[in-house]
């Protein structure tokens, strides 16, 4: 029992950890207190693009599902867009999966691969939700919402995560990660 307990306390990678911690918690706490879809939004797609380089695809596809909850239960996405949520997840997911394909090596990043990624990241990102909103508005939500909906979930969200990833570039770039 000791010795498996040993060895799996020599696998943590603490750094790691308290990066994975920092920036969960970031992601947690940051919409409660911010409700500007134009600080918000940059600043948590900023958080999915570090946590991709400082502790993985893994962990950064794990944050892709929490603020989008926290979000639609601090207010700062309407109630009426609740159906949204899984699907803001699944863009989140696509936005960072996008910069991972871009990214051959995360320990020596091209300045124009890493734009790239993002540029496409973030696009994939506006067209699922864009193809999104309007199927599930069309499905479940009053016409005179519609408009409402899609400016918050239109061209908004590329701009928000490319201006996110333009934001990681330079803290990453503070970092020495890219």
């Amino acid at each position: 029992m000791q010795n498996t307990k040993a060895r799996t306390i020599s696998r943590v990678d603490t750094l790691a950890m308290a990066q994975f911690l920092t920036l969960a918690l970031s992601a947690s706490i940051l919409p409660f207190f911010i409700h500007a879809q134009w600080i918000t939004g940059p600043i948590m797609n900023a958080i999915f693009v570090l946590s991709l380089f400082l502790v993985g695809i893994r962990a950064s596809l794990s944050l892709c599902l929490v603020p989008s909850v926290i979000a639609l239960s601090s207010g700062l996405i309407p109630a009426v867009l609740a159906p949204m949520v899984p699907f803001i997840m699944i863009s989140n997911i696509i936005f960072v999966l996008g910069i991972d394909f871009f990214i051959k090596d995360r320990n020596q990043v091209s300045i124009m691969n890493y734009f790239w990624g993002a540029f496409v990241g973030a696009f994939l990102k506006f067209i699922f939700l864009f193809l999104s909103v309007n199927i599930i508005s069309q499905l479940l939500i009053q016409k005179e919402l519609i408009i409402k909906i899609s400016q918050i979930m239109g061209s908004a969200q590329f701009v928000t995560a490319f201006a996110g990833a333009f934001l990681a570039f330079f803290i990453l770039k503070w970092l020495r990660k890219v």
